[in-house]
């Protein structure tokens, strides 16, 4: 059941006529309110033989609305309520800024933007099928709203626009109406149902359209074929990510099976990173974050693969991390407390820690550890991925329209019409010989961002008994972390790590490497150090290696190697620690670029993380 004033809404906005047998439909929601327009407007895509592939709803909002909001007003709508379940256990930290909801099986996508009007509407990067403006409203907008639609936020909205993308709003002011009319909308009156109070009409302005923003919206590419090359996080993350959207994508690897390199780790911590400015790594992994509790949820076996266990974190350093005014929602992720509080609170337990009372703790409730290798292979096994193991890719070559893949003999491993390096520091060398080769596309290698190895090594062991005591009931970050209970083959075991070693020095033997994470957790609990003094001593600890790739700003790199309309080489890699945190956010924002789409988190922090972003 849908409520008739939503129904005619979207109706009135052409809807379903206008969406029928697309790839994708792109609508912008000027007023969220209590979500009743998006659930009614999901159920008729999914009521609709003839839905596009993908439903892209972005809707702005300066004040989220609870969960208990959401619930009481589809109270009275079966269908809605149901859908509502699927939403609700993402709702939550809606702090100012971007939030990406993944509903579906990936096939709708919210983006709900909260903020000032204005300047929601200019962080946006994509081109609108369908504006609602100031939708979920049966009678005219109070003189108030309206006015909040100056000239500015209408051309805001117009840039949000293509020629032909139609409206619907509920409004009699005139104020507002001539700033639609000056900015080149035409509207006239809804004749269905008549008396409804709704305009509608279409954006078709007399001059010619221009665009003067750097960041252009670039038209969607043709869904096609796709190279990926490197199976770990970072290159099944893409794959999985341009599956969902109708591509066919073959993952290459040099190793037999998925993540052999630094994704292979047996275990990882997603947890938001914080800092006291709320700089762009703290606002990123937060938007990472969620996007890959959403996968885990929906892809792996919940106490076998991960658990949502939150995080305790120790700043051992003794900085507070936290902003000095960190509002209301941004507790729903991290607040400061103190590690008997949260034991007491989250465990019926306790926990002989020896940490100092006047360090600084935070509790992150939106964390959790994850085996990364069994989501590597769920991605992988989504329709429309496949994987090719053993497959070492020594150079690339065109052949019309196509990428071929060569092996070291110059033999063809697969041909695509487009190629994503996601092999982490194993792109430079293949990136630099097609700067060579085919100077004519203008890659030049020292416009990315720089990237080194840095070695890490984790120590763990099955569970034993002896430091159960000390032994925290959650994971624990700071200096290096603690994930005390995992389910391994064999029983229960202990990870602690990682060391840090840069790859162009000699690499460390593995007794140093246990002995330097040993250090590390006498610093973040020193109870549980001294408790597993004598194992590290006697050598009875078993380890993890592998090489980690990170930039020179710490941040991921994601989007194409040269410039030009239809860059048909991308880059995703980078990621460093981070890659649990950073993937899926990466392979979203890659998604979104290729299809045109709305982007998962503000155009300018975007930005941030493009390949070419210090050009």
């Amino acid at each position: 059941m849908v409520e008739p004033a939503t129904a005619v809404l979207w109706q009135q906005g052409g809807l379903p006529q206008a969406w029928a047998g697309q790839t994708a439909w792109r609508i912008l929601d000027t007023h969220f309110s209590l979500g009743f327009n998006f659930l009614s407007t999901w159920q008729a895509w999914k009521s609709d033989r003839l839905r596009p592939h993908m439903l892209h709803y972005v809707s702005l909002t300066s004040a989220p609305p609870s969960l208990d909001d959401l619930r009481a007003s589809a109270e009275n709508f079966p269908e809605l309520r149901e859908l509502l379940q699927e939403l609700a256990p993402q709702w939550f930290g809606l702090l100012p800024g971007f939030h990406r909801f993944t509903l579906d099986n990936g096939r709708v996508l919210l983006t709900l933007c909260v903020g000032d009007l204005t300047a929601m509407l200019r962080q946006q990067q994509f081109n609108a099928d369908t504006v609602y403006l100031d939708p979920g409203q049966a009678a005219p907008l109070d003189r108030t709203a309206a006015s909040t639609w100056d000239i500015w936020a209408v051309k805001a909205l117009a840039r949000c626009c293509r020629r032909g993308t139609g409206l619907v709003t509920a409004t009699d002011a005139s104020d507002l109406l001539a700033n639609l009319t000056q900015c080149g909308f035409e509207l006239q009156p809804s004749e269905t149902p008549p008396q409804s109070g709704l305009l509608s009409g279409h954006f078709n302005p007399r001059w010619t359209i221009k665009n003067s923003r750097e960041q252009s919206v670039a038209p969607s590419v043709p869904v096609e074929t796709c190279a990926v090359i490197g199976a770990g996080l970072a290159g099944a993350s893409v794959a999985a990510a341009l599956a969902r959207r109708g591509w066919q994508v073959r993952v290459l690897d040099q190793g037999d099976a998925p993540a052999a390199g630094a994704s292979g780790l047996p275990v990882g911590l997603v947890v938001p990173h914080v800092s006291a400015d709320d700089c762009p790594l703290s606002r990123l992994s937060r938007s990472g974050v969620r996007l890959m509790l959403q996968q885990a949820r929906s892809l792996l076996e919940q106490g076998q693969d991960w658990e949502a266990t939150g995080t305790l974190e120790h700043r051992v350093d003794g900085t507070p991390g936290l902003p000095a005014n960190w509002p209301v929602p941004g507790l729903d992720w991290s607040q400061m407390t103190t590690p008997d509080k949260a034991t007491q609170q989250l465990a019926d337990t306790t926990w002989n820690h020896g940490i100092a009372a006047d360090d600084p703790t935070i509790w992150h409730a939106q964390a959790a550890w994850l085996k990364p290798v069994q989501l590597v292979r769920a991605w992988l096994s989504q329709p429309g991925v496949t994987f090719q193991g053993g497959a070492r890719v020594a150079a690339l070559r065109q052949n019309g329209d196509q990428w071929e893949l060569l092996d070291a003999q110059g033999q063809v491993l697969t041909s695509a019409s487009r190629v994503v390096f996601a092999n982490a520091s194993g792109a430079k060398p293949l990136i630099e010989s097609l700067q060579t080769v085919l100077p004519s596309l203008g890659i030049c290698v020292q416009q990315l961002s720089g990237m080194h190895g840095l070695l890490g090594q984790l120590s763990w062991s099955l569970h034993r008994g002896a430091a159960d005591a000390a032994s925290p009931p959650f994971p624990v970050n700071g200096a290096g972390s603690v994930v005390p209970m995992v389910p391994v083959e064999g029983g229960a075991a202990w990870f602690i790590g990682s060391s840090y070693q840069p790859d162009n020095k000699p690499a460390l033997p593995d007794d140093k490497n246990h002995a330097a994470n040993l250090g590390r957790l006498n610093k973040l609990i020193p109870q549980l150090g001294q408790a597993l003094a004598a194992q590290f001593d006697a050598g009875d600890i078993n380890g993890w290696k592998n090489t980690r790739c990170v930039t020179a700003d710490r941040l991921p790199m994601v989007g194409p190697l040269y410039k030009a309309d239809n860059p048909s080489l991308w880059i995703c890699a980078g990621m460093g620690s981070r890659g649990m945190s950073f993937s899926v956010l990466c392979a979203e924002l890659l998604a979104a670029r290729w299809g045109a789409e709305p982007l998962a988190v503000e155009a300018s922090l975007a930005q941030s993380v493009y390949a070419l972003r210090g050009t």
